[in-house]
């Protein structure tokens, strides 16, 4: 049996995800047409390319092996793409953005649809992480980061910086004890990460306000504690292009503590030129620059 070259589109999707389901969803097919191209593809080389378990498909050796020769075919399929100039000129099609929850939804959310609605053809996924999405894997087409990739095929451009600081919710500070240094810190229930759970060094940082602070309520999502902190439940980091949205949030300490981090934009260096993939890397850094009030804390410009 011939093998045919498209089958490798279904083996890439389905290694991707690890469930078939998902990975019909993403080629727009139904799952028995996924299922029934992976069966061909391994039919063709006559080998088994995926142990099938109740938790979703796992790559066997033969799998592994075919992956890294169908990610360099699928690259050069792009890079073709790019030189004859057909699929890289259309703005259609789906590009998926995977970024930190509160970027997402308090940023990117309110903006991207101008993109959609200027370009109908375009499908743009939002992927809300609390990690940091593999463009090696095509998890994500784009993803923002908190700091410089410098392993992978990826190019990276930095978006901003954004500074962060301590907030907590006017109800809370007239019921609690004064916060008048850091070390008051440790009479107050802080909100933060869950400390086995922080994908980035960058969002370790209790320890810059003051040595051995630690949250006793954690969680791994930004948004959820920004909630409990609205609702009065302790004192919390957060950055100021999140808190500039609730009024009924005070900073606490503002002249002794005070955070900067940085966004960082990144696309794979296959995909890089497509036309679609360069006019939303270059939308989304002009917003992030037309807001740059929002991000920075104005006496520290």
């Amino acid at each position: 049996m011939a093998l045919n070259w498209d089958d490798l589109r279904y083996f890439l999707a389905v290694a991707r995800a690890g469930k078939l389901t998902t990975a019909a969803r993403r080629l727009h097919v139904d799952h028995a047409t996924c299922s029934r191209r992976v069966a061909a593809l391994e039919t063709a080389l006559a080998a088994k390319l995926f142990e099938r378990r109740p938790q979703g498909y796992f790559l066997t050796n033969y799998g592994n092996s075919l992956m890294a020769m169908a990610e360099a075919m699928e690259s050069q399929v792009l890079a073709a793409q790019k030189e004859v100039g057909g699929q890289d000129l259309s703005l259609s099609g789906t590009v998926r953005i995977g970024a930190p929850d509160g970027f997402t939804t308090y940023f990117l959310a309110p903006r991207i649809g101008q993109l959609t609605a200027k370009y109908p053809e375009l499908e743009i996924q939002l992927v809300a992480s609390p990690r940091l999405l593999s463009l090696s894997k095509r998890e994500a087409d784009i993803a923002i980061s908190l700091n410089r990739p410098i392993e992978g095929k990826v190019v990276a451009r930095k978006l901003t910086d954004y500074d962060l600081a301590l907030f907590a919710s006017r109800g809370y500070l007239k019921s609690a004890k004064p916060i008048r240094t850091p070390q008051d810190l440790f009479a107050h229930p802080i909100i933060g990460y869950v400390d086995d759970l922080i994908f980035a060094p960058e969002l370790n940082y209790l320890d810059e306000i003051a040595t051995g602070l630690r949250a006793k309520l954690q969680s791994s999502n930004l948004i959820a504690q920004m909630t409990a902190t609205v609702a009065g439940r302790g004192v919390c980091v957060l950055p100021l292009f999140m808190t500039a949205q609730q009024p009924t949030l005070v900073r606490v300490l503002p002249k002794a503590v005070s955070l900067r981090r940085s966004f960082w934009l990144t696309v794979h260096a296959d995909l890089r030129n497509l036309a679609r993939m360069r006019v939303i890397s270059d939308f989304l850094s002009s917003e992030v620059r037309k807001s740059s009030k929002t991000f920075l804390d104005d006496r520290k410009k």
